[in-house]
């Protein structure tokens, strides 16, 4: 357990850092359940990832000491379930508006929070809430980032991209964290105070294939689509030759042309 010189008030003032971990989610989860309460913003640091996860389990593939693999603890009981899905919002907002402070290309939110940049993931983000009653007790919003990584498996080599691919150089891990802490407490704190207009009109403009004609799949079935919002519960809105239709997570695939 580390104090720090992050200029932040809380997010990352109670900085773990391990050498190996399964998943930095599952070790903090553990250490929530385990131990005396755990500040607000303490984080999870790991130089390698063994299990990482993504949505619905998918495995999330990182290279030793190159990436950012962190775990981050929040307690936002003042967020109703039914608004549950501002706190991804606001999650995504903070990495990718963190993320801009380093690359000139666009970097957007692939709903629902996968981190896209040049038609390619940068990242991805999963967040594992307990919940009480009707309200969210705490939450383990894991972040995974492609930095310093140049290689990639064969079949992720046109669906991934790094920091280091678009830089041409390899930038420190901590640099990129001092921003990630510094807009994450910004957009939480937004979303503490119930901005639900300004979080959901930020996500809009850095959402992927916003108001674009794009190809998905959907149980086999390839169409054609253009994605025109996100309901407060997070289902995608989608206008497709039949109509407006909504989407729950991994309902749909986006289609790579490339």
């Amino acid at each position: 357990m580390q104090n720090n010189t992050f200029s932040t008030l809380f997010v990352g003032q109670n900085l773990i850092k391990l050498k190996e971990v399964d998943s930095t989610n599952n070790y903090l989860k553990n250490l929530a359940s385990n131990s005396e309460p755990l500040p607000e913003g303490t984080v999870i640091m790991a130089d390698n990832q063994f299990a990482g996860r993504g949505q619905q389990e998918s495995v999330w593939q990182t290279e030793p000491g190159k990436n950012i693999s962190t775990s981050i603890y929040l307690k936002p009981s003042f967020l109703p379930l039914n608004k549950q899905f501002y706190l991804n919002i606001a999650v995504s907002l903070a990495v990718s508006e963190a993320l801009t402070q380093f690359v000139d290309e666009p970097v957007e939110v692939k709903w629902p929070n996968d981190i896209y940049c040049m038609g390619r993931k940068l990242g991805g983000i999963l967040i594992e809430n307990t919940l009480t009653g009707v309200f969210i007790k705490s939450s383990v919003i894991g972040i995974g980032l492609n930095i310093n990584q140049q290689n990639f498996r064969p079949d992720l080599t046109q669906k991934a991209i790094s920091l280091i691919q678009l830089l041409k150089k390899e930038t420190p891990l901590e640099i990129i964290l001092e921003k990630i802490f510094v807009y994450m407490e910004k957009y939480y704190l937004n979303l503490r105070e119930g901005k639900y207009d300004f979080l959901q009109s930020d996500y809009l403009k850095r959402l992927y294939n916003f108001n674009v004609t794009a190809t998905y799949k959907q149980n086999g079935k390839v169409f054609e689509g253009i994605i025109k919002g996100v309901e407060d519960n997070g289902r995608l809105i989608m206008e497709t030759e039949t109509g407006e239709s909504v989407f729950n997570f991994k309902e749909i695939e986006f289609i790579h042309t490339k």
